[in-house]
């Protein structure tokens, strides 16, 4: 998968498809480009895409890829303040996420 370079940012590609634009979790923590209110759509977005890939995985449905769901809610944790992502669920928060 090819990551996108610097100056061709798209907003709506990475909201859409953030393991597509983003290599890790944190990068989208870090990025330069966007608001708070945009790394949370983002980061809800890739904890969606994340808890379907690890429901298909553990249904016999996935083609082998590792969930980053514990990645992807730490780097929200830190972009809205934090809770503990090793003792509270995904669906905990979704006070966060509006997908």
């Amino acid at each position: 998968m090819v990551k996108p370079k610097a100056a061709e940012f798209d907003l709506e590609l990475a909201i859409l498809d953030p393991a597509s634009f983003f290599r890790w979790p944190e990068d989208v923590v870090r990025h330069p480009r966007l608001v708070l209110a945009e790394k949370i759509e983002i980061l809800c977005r890739w904890a969606y895409d994340a808890t379907e890939l690890a429901v298909a995985e553990e249904e016999g449905m996935g083609g082998g890829e590792p969930s980053e769901i514990h990645a992807v809610m730490a780097a929200l944790g830190r972009v809205t303040g934090g809770f503990d992502v090793e003792h509270t669920g995904p669906t905990k928060h979704a006070a966060f996420c509006v997908c």
